[in-house]
């Protein structure tokens, strides 16, 4: 990666404290030494995990007082079923668990509401977890779970809340890959799953799957998204929506032994990224994320606050939504607007150096990444030429949807539209710029609306099949996919179709190195096809890669113990301030 991936490790060692930092360091560059690293560790068997880990001791500080964190959006749900969005998950994890956790600061996984668990096959057995409270006084055991998973995936399950409400991470991360699960005692449950399916482990510790309370679900159906109920080390207190302020407190029967230090936590929303910075450092939050080039310099210069960075697991791209928009059907128009985007501008003059220009859907850190692949050098001139052999030498004109507020994988949304606009202005193709807040966006994109848009992903497990799978399979099968056509209509597949691949790109030789991919338990047989699968993405252009961004947060010299996580997080328990 083209990036500069040092952390400023004088400031984060004084944010963080020297061991959570040396944590951090290993899990963000997926190597400490001790194992940690976000490829998938390559079973001979292919069976067998362990769930047992040691975990840190840290007894609650009692230091008290409220943990401010600031961001650009307001949540749009508090249900971790009803959302694809990290700025929610943000929120619920802090008031859920999982049965499987990732390691705070790392890629690896390690115990939750379960203890141990183990692969054999097509079959995962868990142990869970004893004495352990939701926050409703109610006792987790195996039936807490079953109801949760029927939930989010069985539309006969009666307290289904619907497809409208349940997220497609249901059948993605979950549903397409699992038969059943069933109570096998009051603390053990069995999954049975439709396919040997390597990325079962970490899609039980992404934040989609952490666990409801089965008393909530028949008390609160959908009002879940403004009543969550976890075992988490936060309660839900309120949510005042007017000023996008939600306040969390201490669970002080929390079950873990990283109970919370603070007294309560506010999410709280202020959409500027200048202002956010400003009000970071005039002591109105204590942590921000969301940071621009301007905003993150801000921050790094001041001597009230800190500036922590790590290499992010993450993309951002502009996707040409083939149901819809006609000429984005042809790779050679695709391809063309490829070479007429100059994204090295945008990662150099508008992100100013806190991306790298992408060239694949992953980044270098991913098991899978394709060293051979170059990201589309800007030629106006062969984009001319392909867009005459495509037969649109007059150009044409299309809508660019993209999301209001800074993301990690965009921090300059409407700035990287406009370079965008006038980038392919020059070839003849006209653009006009659609700018939605956040959560509209998604509703927008989720439902094919747009021609193209800005979309971007932070993963959610490490694993390569979260971002070709997730990203870019259509979630229908081959034999559904017509003779001669890379796309499939959303419309034709309402059950199915995998709305994150905003594409609806549908190219089968791509889809079947995918599933074949995550079909095996071994590195070395699914690394290759990974990379071939790269190669197709480079070819076909489904996407224009845009970047890989560095995560960054700010954080006031007032609060100890905050890492930047790679994965999952905030780890908001582990934070302390200073009194």
């Amino acid at each position: 990666m083209a990036t500069d991936d040092s952390v400023k490790r004088r400031s984060f060692l004084k944010a963080a404290g020297g061991a959570a930092a040396a944590a951090t360091l290993a899990g963000c560059t997926g190597g400490d030494g001790e194992g940690d690293s976000t490829e998938t560790t390559e079973s001979t068997d292919g069976t067998t995990q362990s769930g047992e880990t040691e975990e840190t001791t840290e007894e609650s500080s009692g230091e008290g007082g409220t943990l401010t964190f600031a961001r650009g959006n307001d949540s749009g749900t508090l249900d971790f079923q009803n959302t694809t969005s990290g700025e929610d998950a943000k929120v619920t994890n802090q008031i859920y668990d999982g049965l499987i956790e990732f390691e705070p600061g790392k890629t690896s996984l390690k115990a939750g509401l379960a203890t141990d668990w183990s692969v054999d096959g097509k079959t995962v057995s868990l142990t869970l977890r004893e004495g352990v409270k939701f926050h409703n006084g109610d006792e987790f055991t195996a039936e807490d779970y079953v109801a949760t998973y029927r939930r989010f995936v069985d539309k006969e399950y009666e307290y289904f809340p619907g497809q409208e409400y349940a997220s497609s991470y249901g059948p993605y991360a979950l549903g397409r890959w699992i038969d059943s699960v069933e109570k096998a005692g009051t603390y053990e449950v069995t999954i049975k799953l439709g396919q040997a399916y390597s990325p079962i482990l970490k899609n039980l510790a992404m934040f989609c799957s952490k666990v409801h309370s089965l008393k909530a679900i028949k008390e609160h159906g959908k009002d879940l998204a403004k009543n969550p109920v976890g075992t988490g080390p936060f309660k839900f207190d309120n949510w005042d929506t007017g000023n996008q302020r939600i306040r969390l407190t201490k669970n002080e029967n929390y079950w873990g032994e990283t109970k919370a230090k603070v007294d309560e936590v506010v999410f709280t929303a202020i959409g500027s990224n200048t202002t956010r910075a400003q009000t970071l450092i005039s002591g109105g939050a204590d942590i921000i994320d969301g940071l621009g080039a301007q905003s993150s310099q801000i921050v790094d210069k001041s001597d009230k606050a800190d500036l922590l960075e790590q290499p992010g697991i993450n993309v951002g791209y502009m996707a040409f939504n083939m149901s819809k928009f006609e000429p984005f059907r042809k790779k050679k128009v695709r391809q063309a607007v490829n070479y007429a985007i100059n994204t090295k501008n945008i990662v150099d003059t508008i992100f100013k150096g806190i991306a790298s220009q992408a060239s694949q859907p992953i980044p270098e850190s991913v098991m899978g990444y394709n060293e051979d692949i170059d990201p589309y050098p800007q030629d106006l001139e062969k984009a001319k030429s392909l867009l005459e052999e495509a037969g649109y030498s007059d150009g044409f004109e299309f809508e660019l949807a993209t999301f209001k507020n800074p993301r990690t994988y965009n921090p300059s949304p409407k700035q990287a539209a406009q370079v965008v606009k006038s980038n392919l202005n020059e070839v003849g193709i006209t653009v006009n710029i659609k700018t939605m807040p956040f959560n509209p966006f998604l509703d927008y994109t989720d439902n094919y609306k747009h021609d193209a848009c800005f979309l971007g992903w932070m993963t959610d497990n490490g694993d390569p099949d979260n971002f070709y799978y997730a990203l870019l399979h259509p979630g229908v099968d081959r034999s559904d996919v017509p003779d001669g056509q890379n796309w499939v209509n959303p419309d034709d597949h309402p059950d199915t179709i995998n709305t994150l691949d905003a594409a609806a790109w549908a190219n089968t030789e791509f889809m079947k190195l995918t599933e074949e991919a995550q079909a095996s338990y071994k590195t070395s047989e699914r690394k290759p096809k990974y990379q071939k699968a790269g190669e197709i993405f480079h070819e076909e252009c489904p996407w224009v890669a845009l970047d890989h961004a560095k995560d960054l947060r700010g954080v006031s010299s007032g609060v100890e113990g905050f890492m930047v996580p790679p994965i999952g997080g905030p780890f908001l328990n582990h934070v302390s301030l200073k009194q």
